[in-house]
């Protein structure tokens, strides 16, 4: 626990002064970089996939994948991406069919391109105007979810919400969660409005922070589901108490393009 505690005292505050101060390109070496590790703890943490050039070929994706979120529009990079990557791992198939199947073709794909892809949502979000403003939502959101949950599952939880795949995780915590990421919003909002003189939509805030509370914890309990069936207790084993990237952002794979669409279709900051 104690482990656990410093390293999120000393990890979380160097992660949100990197997203503030980097420049959109080194923000997207930065979630490269992660997106590749979530990659191979995907793959080779739970023992899904073992073969070395199928987790490097996962991994440079997922990389390439958040440095074409740095330059999204520009469509032609991707379509060579994807189709550089579909290259190889049919290759390795055709190659190697006797003894490697679909399935670790599709989990390869997976983890290097729709995972990167979700979570380099947040370097998508840099690109936005106020981007550097607004790059600080999703975590804002999973972060305060995640803290009101557990101390609302401590004091009230009585029903649990999902046994089999996350014992601890309780209806009550549920709730509690929801009221602390549209608590966390406010406090965001207010921030921007007073401090940075940004016009907000104050209406928007139940939306971005229930759903977003609701994303969190469905990004948790899917990446814990994983972890039940490969029969794993963390991805790995890189941040001290807390255990891979995978066991820190699996709620940000779903809750920063949740918060992408909502900022398309629903501006929470605006000119």
């Amino acid at each position: 626990m104690k482990k656990r505690v410093i390293a999120a005292a000393v990890l979380l505050p160097l992660l949100l002064i990197l997203v503030l101060l980097l420049p959109k390109f080194l923000t997207g070496i930065l979630f490269g970089l992660i997106a590749a590790i979530g990659a191979r703890e995907l793959l080779h943490g739970t023992g899904l996939v073992e073969q070395p050039r199928l987790i490097a070929y996962a991994m440079i994706m997922a990389f390439f994948v958040s440095i074409w979120s740095c330059m999204w529009s520009v469509y032609t990079l991707l379509l060579l991406g994807v189709f550089a990557f579909f290259v190889m791992l049919f290759a390795e198939f055709l190659l190697f069919h006797n003894v490697l199947t679909f399935e670790k073709l599709a989990m390869t794909f997976f983890a290097g391109g729709v995972i990167s892809f979700l979570l380099t949502a947040v370097v998508r979000i840099h690109n936005q105007t106020y981007g550097r403003v607004l790059i600080l939502l999703p975590f804002v959101i999973a972060f305060s979810s995640d803290t009101f949950a557990y101390f609302a599952g401590r004091a009230f939880g009585k029903h649990k919400l999902a046994p089999q795949i996350s014992p601890n995780k309780t209806v009550e915590g549920l709730f509690g969660g929801m009221l602390g990421a549209v608590v966390g919003v406010v406090i965001y909002c207010i921030v921007a409005d007073k401090a940075l003189h940004l016009q907000v939509q104050y209406l928007y805030v139940p939306v971005y922070g229930i759903l977003g509370s609701l994303g969190a914890v469905f990004g948790d309990l899917s990446f814990s589901a994983i972890k039940r069936q490969t029969g794993i207790k963390d991805y790995g084993n890189l941040i001290p108490g807390h255990g891979g990237v995978l066991d820190r952002f699996d709620s940000m794979v779903v809750v920063a393009p949740l918060v992408e669409l909502l900022m398309l279709y629903m501006p929470m900051v605006v000119k």
